[in-house]
């Protein structure tokens, strides 16, 4: 019996799904780890949307990959993060940014990731990934200054 090998598609949030798809079937990937970020997935739809559930899993299907997982590493990071601040605003979006109140980001992160749940099961996979932050991040990895450098480098900003 072998393993399934599959690809997390955070790194390539620039693309579509539908792109990113395509690409790992092309690399002899099994499956897929999708990012819940980019136009990757929208949690917040995949809850409520059937359809938009369909569209998700029928990409896959097209190109003979599999569901594994959904990640929502960057909404999760601000669970725990502390600061939460500027760096913060860019990797978790607008709705859970919000005000930018930290106690108010961390809030509607944990909001989303419950719903992250709820669209997993939609979607039929039992395994969602992530991070819940930490206090220490800023002192041992640079996290999540580290993305707003590289973000500012790519972009040219």
């Amino acid at each position: 019996m072998t393993r399934p090998v599959t690809l997390f598609t955070g790194q390539w949030t620039d693309l579509t799904l539908e792109e990113m798809a395509k690409l790992a079937s092309g690399w002899g990937y099994d499956g897929l780890e999708i990012a819940c970020s980019g136009e990757h997935l929208d949690v917040w739809r995949a809850a409520e949307d059937d359809a938009y559930v369909q569209e998700r899993l029928a990409i896959l299907e097209k190109y003979n990959l599999k569901l594994y997982a959904i990640s929502n590493h960057l909404k999760g990071q601000a669970i725990c993060d502390n600061p939460i601040d500027f760096r913060h605003k860019d990797i978790v979006g607008p709705k859970v940014w919000g005000d930018g109140d930290p106690e108010g980001v961390r809030t509607r992160a944990a909001e989303e990731m419950k719903v992250t749940a709820i669209a997993a099961r939609k979607l039929g996979v039992d395994t969602v990934v992530g991070f819940t932050g930490s206090s220490i991040w800023q002192y041992v990895a640079m996290f999540p200054l580290y993305l707003a450098i590289r973000r500012n480098v790519s972009t040219g900003i």
